[in-house]
């Protein structure tokens, strides 16, 4: 087993950020995301209730940026090769 730390989601090569994932926990995590939007889609369409709707994708939104935090590379600004 190795003892390095595995990130989830590596760090974009230019910006801030994270690019796509590096192992099967980060794409389960990025299928979820989009499976819940869709459920989102289903359960609150935009046009009956955009409030419920927005605030749901942001909460999803939040919830991916902090999975992305905690197993991702750390984030700083990157101009390609550093």
């Amino acid at each position: 087993m190795s003892t390095e730390h595995e990130y989830w989601f590596p760090a974009k090569r230019y910006g801030w950020g994270w690019g796509l994932p590096s192992c099967w926990q980060g794409w389960a995590v990025l299928v979820t995301y989009f499976a819940l939007i869709g459920l989102d889609i289903r359960l609150f369409p935009p046009a009956r209730g955009p409030f419920t709707f927005a605030l749901f994708i942001a909460l999803l939104s939040v919830a991916l940026v902090a999975v992305c935090w905690l197993k991702g590379e750390p984030p700083r600004w990157r101009w390609g090769k550093d």
